[in-house]
């Protein structure tokens, strides 16, 4: 078996030139603010992929760009003046924030309804309440997207997610339950992991371990979603072994290529809902 690569780079293009015929017909652009405090080198690239692609679309971004040796009270300051300013409608804090930083308190900060990023725990709690008026994370809400990309019934499915953070292994959590599969959550502390894995008729690595999951892992005909990006001494590497992945599974995600261009199409997807709620007539 050769299992079928989930083209995430060509879904995200798609979705992203949908949205760019959408905002053309706007009298004023969607803006995003994007808040970047350090020097963290794979921050800076991603902060200039999303200003790329903001541009791509008709997106304005505003980078507010800070030293390593910002204050909590300035990023606190500037996040409510973005807050009260009419014309920013996105609000993004790239993570992660330098370690003098309580994290936690600054994306508190920002406002629930310019929080494309899906973080503030009204949004969290009304992702959990399948409320339409929440922001759902963006790594999730693409992954969402490219399980229904392969036009299958997910209803009844097992779905088993690697980790448990509130950027991605919650928040999914949810989102498979709201499809109607049976969720699985693993963590470090699972025990028998590689058997729960192979039960899994969905699998979802974020564990952040480079090459973690190899085909013992790996039910036959299963659908893997790569999530991890891990940088090595000579390419991006994910959390699942390709090779193996093709030779086992039925669809899989690659990395690079796969999550993280949905990433970037939901953080524009998420700004342009922003606009239009907050500017209903």
């Amino acid at each position: 078996m050769t299992a079928k690569i989930i083209n995430g780079k060509e879904i995200a293009k798609n979705i992203r030139q949908s949205l760019k015929e959408k905002i053309s017909l706007l009298k004023t652009p969607p803006a995003l603010a994007v808040i970047l405090a350090g020097s963290d080198p794979a921050s800076e690239i991603y902060v200039k992929n999303k200003e790329k692609a903001c541009h791509e679309v008709g997106i304005t971004a505003r980078t507010h760009k800070f030293p390593a040796t910002v204050s909590e009270k300035e990023l606190l300051d500037l996040i409510n003046d973005l807050n009260r300013t009419p014309d920013i409608n996105g609000i993004l804090v790239q993570l992660p924030l330098p370690a003098h930083i309580n994290s936690e308190k600054i994306l508190q900060a920002v406002s629930p309804a310019k929080d494309v990023d899906g973080f503030h725990p009204l949004n969290t709690g009304l992702l959990q309440q399948k409320s339409p008026d929440t922001f759902i994370p963006c790594t999730p809400k693409g992954i969402i997207r490219l399980l229904h990309s392969l036009s299958l019934d997910l209803t009844g499915l097992n779905a088993v997610v690697i980790g448990r953070s509130q950027i991605v292994g919650l928040p999914v959590s949810n989102l498979l339950l709201q499809e109607n599969c049976t969720v699985t959550v693993t963590h470090s502390k699972t025990q028998n992991l590689s058997a729960l894995c192979r039960s899994a008729d969905i699998l979802i690595a974020a564990l952040g371990k480079p090459e973690f999951i190899t085909k013992e892992y790996i039910k036959p005909s299963a659908i893997i979603i790569d999530v991890g990006i891990n940088r090595t001494p000579n390419s991006l590497k994910g959390d699942v072994r390709l090779k193996d992945a093709l030779d086992t599974a039925a669809y899989v995600t690659p990395v690079p290529g796969g999550v993280g261009p949905m990433t970037i199409a939901m953080l524009l997807e998420n700004t342009f809902e922003a606009f239009l709620k907050q500017n209903r007539p």
